[in-house]
Order: C-alpha cells, then structure tokens, then sequence
C-alpha cells in the first residue's frame, strides 16, 4: 500500500510540472496576450498553436484512457490547429482553462485508489493507464520546453532570472513575470 501512494503522488507531480520542467501554471500564467499569434523565422508555430496542440493531444490521451468508445484523431493533422488558425484573447483563455481542466481529471485519475494504474486497459489492454499517464506528462514536459524557447525567440524574458542558468546571463526559463 505504501508503494502505491508513493506512486501516485510522483505521478501527480509529474504530470503537473514544476520539478525537472516547468509547470503549467507559471510559464502560462502571464504570457502577454499581444504575443499569442506571433511567429518567428525560426518556429513555424504560434504560441497559441503550441498550446492549443497540447491541449488536443491531453484531450485525446484523457478520452483514451476513460471512454471505450473513443476514437483517437487522425495523426499528425487531428492534434494541430490550422497553420493559418489564430486565437483572440477568450481562445486563449478557453485554450488555457480547457488544458487545465484534463490536466486536472488527469491528477484526478492518478489520484483515484479504485483505479489500477498498472492493470491492462480495458477496452486497450496493451496500454496500462500508468503508460498513458507517462506518455502525456513526456509530451507536456517536451511541450513546455519548446515554449520557453519560443519566449525567447519572441525576446520575452522574465523580469526575476534565477533559475538554472545563473543571474549572468539573460535566460527565459522559469518565468514569474513576462515583459516585452
């Protein structure tokens, strides 16, 4: 019994950032809104196309794992946004408190004794949800890696830059603060 809470906590704080990446919250949190459809010559994304495609792709690993009768999209296009698709400032709150609300069934999951994390599946019983649990906090951790850089391709640094890397140099991981 010990083991399995030890598990589940783990996998909580996996799937909800903050140790060894970023959490959701404090990389989204204050993202200027003027930047969300702006793309650089080196990204051919947004960042509102980003988290939009993190948030289908948590939908999809959610609906896989608690309805049998799902049908996963259509891979690659099904879990991207259109590449010309652009989010005023409530798509990217809906975006926001749409990731936030899977993210928070996921932990609800995780956190659900009744549920065994590492039994079969049973309408995919290759998979077990411990699996699908890591496959999606992998891609989130991948994800908001991707976002940092973006931020900094966009020249969008925090104004307190303590983490990692040191105060001698400018960096953008570990925001608290945005500014332009």
């Amino acid at each position: 019994m010990k083991y399995n809470a030890i598990l589940r906590n783990e996998l909580r704080a996996l799937i909800r950032g903050g140790n060894a990446h970023l959490d959701f919250d404090t990389l989204l949190d204050r993202f200027p809104l003027e930047h969300i459809n702006q793309v650089t010559p080196s990204v051919p994304y947004t960042p509102w196309q980003l988290l939009e495609h993190m948030r289908i792709t948590q939908w999809d690993i959610l609906e896989f794992i608690r309805n049998p009768d799902h049908v996963s999209l259509y891979f690659t296009n099904g879990y991207l946004p259109y590449q010309d698709e652009e989010a005023d400032e409530p798509g990217w709150v809906q975006t926001v408190v749409d990731f936030r609300k899977d993210l928070d069934a996921l932990v609800e999951i995780v956190s659900d004794p009744k549920i065994d994390l590492l039994k079969p599946i049973p309408h995919a019983p290759e998979y077990t949800v411990f699996r699908k649990l890591l496959d999606i906090a992998d891609h989130n951790a991948y994800h908001m890696g991707e976002f940092t850089i973006l931020g900094e391709n966009l020249n969008l640094r925090p104004e307190d830059n303590i983490y990692l890397i040191g105060k001698t140099r400018e960096c953008y991981p570990f925001p608290k603060t945005f500014n332009a």
